[in-house]
């Protein structure tokens, strides 16, 4: 299969690609269980899997997730159905999108934190005909899916798959029916021979919705053909190799984790290492303990690993390669984790509908900083992708002039899940309107600025806020920053900034507008800094700009 290319431009990023690297490579597999069996019959022994001080195979895996894709058929799943995936970085999450997708259905990953009215609405929204969960209130699960699509559910527990820590042995939950119970139904159906359903690259094989930061989430149509060109793209972006040891820090029901992690590696001959859901100490002492090569997070779970007193250099060196993505990297970050752990944090920029990462700083490379407005660069496009950044009538504006960024690849959705408006506005002639303001220069480095929505207009002056928040960020006390506009009688908005301080830090809010007053024109400094215990964030660690709310004045 031959990756498209739609236009002719000078794609004059790609003098800075790693030597050897392939700027346009085509597919070799036409679907993700392909892929897989292809891992599997190279190494069967390998280690795929590790979490905790359990260990499994590509062997056992591949056993394990033809038990599951059995059972789940005999639960009347079909190609083309969607079912549910709801739970933490554990073992059992990869084992259910393999099994799903040897027997053509759907995987539609949802946030376990979600309860209640969040988790029904994309229930409602998919159409999902079951679930398969993670450790959670079974009662409550079963209230919320009471007269919904879903018609059973499948439960993982801690016990499935018993650590030392953990003192549990197989079986059930106490409030599950064996029926119910995943490990029971694994060891039912462990060994009958599976008769696999042979996808399309065209097939879907995800429904991941967007994390709603503004509004109602999206659900994004990720075929096998999407998947396929992301994983294998940035796997050979970063280098992996057989043995490599790949650590899942974003969590797996966010496309970031889904596929820059977990579909790397399970598609390469290296061990995914899981550690369930995000605990910074607990991740430091993984990578140590686990030898892990290589992760991508987003900058607050790299934040929170600063913050773990205890760690250092030696935890660390075993590392060749870290990425950040999800939320941008202010340059003072990336100095200070260089100089405590001795690793260079990449920047990767990706969306759920371009199936996670399509824009990287080039392995081995620093990114440059934009010298206007402070930015550091999120990279140059990646393999088969296309870049342009563009006017508000699409026209193509001057390299170092901003503009909306305009994104086009194989790995590109090819819509949202029943939102045939929002498709149409989203995907002009198949091509992706992000919403990103951006700005690339002469040798293709892209800098974003901000997103459309979020710009501040004072006094008919515009701020972006990413750059006051880059300003905030060299302050030493500063962990994390939000800036937005407030309504102002005067000025129409005035810029305010949200703060969270580091632990043991002081800092009074006027201090930090004069710090911001000092560096940056007068318009856009802060006029009021408000202290927060925590900046508001998404449960993949973007800050949500959003949902923050003018404080009332004393």
């Amino acid at each position: 299969m031959t990756a498209p290319q739609r236009d002719n431009q000078d794609r004059r990023w790609q003098h800075l690609y790693s030597t050897g690297l392939d700027p346009t490579p085509t597919l070799v597999f036409d679907s993700i269980p392909e892929a897989w069996r292809s891992r599997v019959a190279a190494a069967p022994d390998r280690i795929a899997i590790a979490y905790a001080d359990q260990r499994f195979t590509a062997r056992n895996v591949d056993a394990m997730s033809d038990a599951l894709a059995i059972a789940l058929q005999s639960r009347g799943v079909r190609p083309g159905d969607h079912v549910g995936v709801y739970m933490q970085n554990i073992p059992q999450y990869p084992l259910a999108l393999l099994a799903l997708w040897k027997i053509g259905a759907v995987g539609v990953p949802i946030n376990p934190m979600y309860r209640r009215a969040e988790l029904r609405h994309i229930v409602d929204d998919a159409h999902v005909v079951g679930i398969i969960a993670g450790p959670t209130d079974r009662g409550e699960l079963r209230e919320t899916l009471n007269d919904s699509s879903a018609q059973w559910v499948l439960s993982a527990s801690d016990a499935d798959f018993p650590t030392s820590s953990s003192g549990d042995t197989p079986g059930s939950a106490p409030d599950e029916s064996p029926r119910e119970s995943l490990r029971t139904v694994l060891d039912e159906f462990i060994g009958r021979v599976l008769v696999p359903h042979e996808s399309t690259p065209d097939d879907l094989a995800l429904i991941t919705y967007t994390s709603g930061t503004t509004g109602s989430p999206k659900g994004a149509l990720n075929t096998h053909a999407n998947f396929l060109h992301a994983a294998s793209n940035y796997a050979t972006w970063v280098a992996l190799s057989p043995g490599d040891v790949v650590l899942a820090i974003a969590p797996l029901f966010h496309i970031t984790g889904l596929i820059l992690n977990a579909g790397i590696s399970l598609l390469t001959d290296t061990t995914l290492v899981l550690t369930g859901r995000f605990d910074p100490g607990d991740t430091v002492r993984a990578i140590r303990d686990h030898g892990v090569t290589f992760t991508i997070g987003s900058i607050t779970a790299f934040n929170a690993m600063l913050a773990v007193d205890s760690a250092g250099a030696e935890d660390f060196r075993s590392v060749k390669t870290f990425y950040s993505g999800g939320a941008p990297i202010p340059p003072s970050t990336i100095t200070t984790f260089r100089d405590r752990f001795g690793i260079y944090l990449h920047n990767v920029w990706g969306m759920t509908e371009t199936t996670a990462g399509g824009i990287a700083v080039p392995r081995g490379a620093s990114a440059p900083v934009h010298g206007p407005s402070g930015t550091l660069s999120v990279g140059v496009p990646m393999q088969n992708v296309t870049v342009r950044i563009v006017d508000p009538e699409g026209n193509d504006v001057a390299p170092g002039e901003p503009g909306e960024l305009e994104f086009d690849a194989p790995q590109v959705v090819p819509g949202y899940w029943q939102n045939a408006e929002a498709t149409a506005q989203t995907f002009p002639e198949g091509r992706l309107r992000t919403g990103d303001v951006a700005i690339m220069d002469a040798d293709g480095w892209v800098y974003l600025v901000d997103r459309l929505k979020d710009l501040i207009n004072a006094s008919g002056f515009k701020v972006w806020p990413r750059e006051v928040e880059d300003v905030l960020y060299q302050h030493p006390a500063v962990f994390e920053a939000a800036v937005v506009g407030e309504p102002d009688e005067y000025r129409g908005e005035t810029v305010v900034a949200y703060v969270s301080l580091v632990n043991g830090s002081r800092a009074e809010p006027d201090e930090l507008v004069a710090f911001v007053k000092e560096r940056i024109a007068a318009y856009k400094y802060p006029r009021r800094v408000y202290l927060v215990d925590q900046v508001p964030k998404t449960a993949t660690g973007k800050i949500q700009r959003s949902v923050l709310r003018p404080v009332p004045q004393q």
